[in-house]
């Protein structure tokens, strides 16, 4: 498994999160082809990294 350096990571509020302490998912910008993604809620936690053309796939299904 490839492993990537997200230290520098600047972490947004995806606009699927609700404002109410919901589902609250954070992305990173600024890494071709990649798309790390987090519990906002867990900012410590594991790191979900999604290649970039499944995460643009999901998103325009609005799920």
């Amino acid at each position: 498994m490839r492993e990537y350096d997200l230290s520098n990571a600047r972490w947004r509020k995806s606009t699927y999160s609700n404002g109410e302490g919901g589902n609250c998912v954070e992305v990173a910008d600024g890494f071709p082809g990649i798309v790390p993604v987090r519990d906002s809620k867990v900012t410590g936690g594991d790191v979900i990294v999604i290649g970039a053309a499944a995460w643009q796939a999901f998103v325009r299904r609005g799920v």
